[in-house]
């Protein structure tokens, strides 16, 4: 079923890559919810013994209702899997984030909200122009902190979820930090204790000719110790941003919105986004303490996830994952047919941005296509050595995510696994091993569809080289997902 390639591994012949029709069987309905424990037993190899804690992962789980497909799987309803370790075993749960919008289509059993994305309500446009409500499909990502387990979708609340059963809680506003319907970001950031205990930095964005960023930063126990709130000059996306000891760092993508189309119905929102011939993007620097923010000139091209960053001196190194052009599913096209080649790949870069000169360079670090770039969370805000990612399974062109890959962000050499040609990466976790001090030693987890089972497995790899330690088959066909977290929680009966 998979393999541990060479560093010199040759690019297959596109026969032997992928079969479309693996790949797009992992578009449907999770069918099931686990609300008890379900054992997930090891079909290869063993789960390692000092493997003691969580896996949480978020996704969307509903991409259809009475026959009617979302546009795109990014509009799909939020359903969170936990796949629970310790004494060499491990437990499977999993439910949606029973939101409001949720439950009132589910009830209904059709879709009554638009999507971000391009998904219309059936009636046409007549049906949806200048209907602009959002229903949090609460389907980006998940995380374990401040003794709450939270379900996040950028343009709202967090909804609070039982860490160990998932029943949803219902939206959460953080002791009154967020206001109703406030954006909280999908994508935070955790500092491993730059200023003594570690801390949660994230932010929420409002965004128009004139944006504004709500910079956040909780501690542990969940209260927020640090914010401050800065305006911008312009239109921004921001999904992802990284952060340094003393730096937070947005890069606003040159983008141009005409909400025209989603306001009369033609269009969602996201499709009404271009990126701007001969526009200008920039770097958003933002103090974590006190000081004005610092705007500095960026290069062409579309990012939706950073690496990680660092500070050098007056330098700020940042890795990230550019693309030539923001890529998006039209309004004519069916995501499931969607044509890679046709696609930019993600290509792995890194700027130096120069924040007294106000000026960046940028190095092209590999030319794999890849998403989902992880480093150990140790290294949050400073030097790495090591990324693990999903990559494509040719060297150069863009293909679907098949193989794992380990970087040396400092020689260019690299370990991969590979799940071809019928099995499907998503985004990797890094999981230190106890005690480690070494920065590879550790664990990576990885869902993986299986194109020959039509469903999910779960894959447990050496950090240090990728050697593949466990393969264990998920009673669940889950489609492709989106961010996950480890938690050192024990879930486990």
């Amino acid at each position: 079923m998979t393999a541990t390639l060479p560093n010199h591994e040759a690019a297959p012949p596109r026969a032997a890559r992928y079969d479309r029709s693996d790949w797009s069987s992992a578009f449907g309905n999770v069918t099931q919810e686990r609300d008890g424990w379900i054992p997930a037993r090891a079909v290869e190899g063993e789960i390692p013994q000092a493997l003691r804690g969580t896996l949480y992962r978020n996704g969307p789980g509903r991409l259809e209702r009475n026959g009617h497909w979302v546009h795109h799987p990014f509009d799909g309803d939020g359903m969170v899997l936990s796949v629970g370790f310790g004494n060499g075993r491990a437990y499977l749960r999993n439910r949606f984030v029973h939101t409001e919008g949720f439950q009132h289509e589910e009830q209904a059993g059709r879709w009554l909200y638009r999507g971000v994305f391009g998904t219309r309500k059936p009636g046409g446009v007549l049906a949806n122009a200048f209907d602009l409500r959002l229903k949090n499909i609460a389907n980006t990502h998940v995380i374990d902190w401040g003794g709450q387990l939270l379900a996040l979708w950028e343009a709202g609340l967090p909804h609070a979820l039982d860490p160990v059963t998932l029943a949803t809680r219902g939206e959460e506003r953080l002791n009154g930090v967020l206001a109703a319907g406030e954006a909280f970001s999908a994508h935070p950031r955790f500092d491993p204790g730059h200023h003594g205990d570690a801390r949660l930095v994230t932010f929420g964005l409002q965004t128009g000719p004139r944006s504004t960023i709500r910079l956040l930063e909780f501690d542990r126990g969940g209260h927020l110790i640090r914010q401050r709130r800065d305006r911008f000059a312009g239109f921004a996306f921001l999904h992802d941003f990284a952060i340094t000891p003393n730096w937070a760092i947005f890069l606003k993508n040159a983008l141009h919105f005409n909400p025209l189309p989603y306001l009369l119905g033609y269009r969602g929102a996201a499709q009404c986004l271009r990126s701007r011939a001969g526009g200008q993007a920039e770097f958003w620097l933002i103090p974590r303490g006190e000081g004005a923010p610092v705007i500095v000139p960026a290069g062409e091209g579309f990012v939706f996830h950073h690496v990680n960053a660092w500070e050098e001196g007056d330098e700020l190194v940042l890795d990230s994952i550019h693309y030539a052009d923001f890529p998006s599913v039209g309004p004519g096209d069916d995501f499931r047919r969607v044509d890679f080649e046709q696609l930019p790949p993600g290509l792995l870069e890194r700027c130096r941005i120069h924040s007294r000169q106000r000026r960046c360079t940028r190095e092209r670090l590999s030319e794999r296509c890849c998403e989902f770039a992880t480093v150990h969370p140790r290294h949050q805000g400073r030097r790495s050595r090591f990324a693990w990612m999903a990559v494509a399974g040719r060297s150069t062109g863009n293909d679907p995510l098949q193989v794992i890959q380990k970087l040396d962000l400092q020689s260019g050499s690299r370990c991969l696994w590979s799940a071809a040609p019928r099995g499907f990466v998503s985004e990797p976790v890094m999981v230190p091993r106890p005690g480690a001090t070494v920065e590879d030693d550790g664990w990576v987890l990885c869902v993986v569809w299986s194109g020959a089972r039509r469903a999910t497995d779960l894959v447990i790899l050496d950090a240090a080289d990728l050697r593949q330690e466990a393969v264990l088959h998920l009673p669940l066909a889950v489609p492709y997902g989106l961010h996950g977290s480890w938690s050192e929680r024990h879930t486990q009966p």
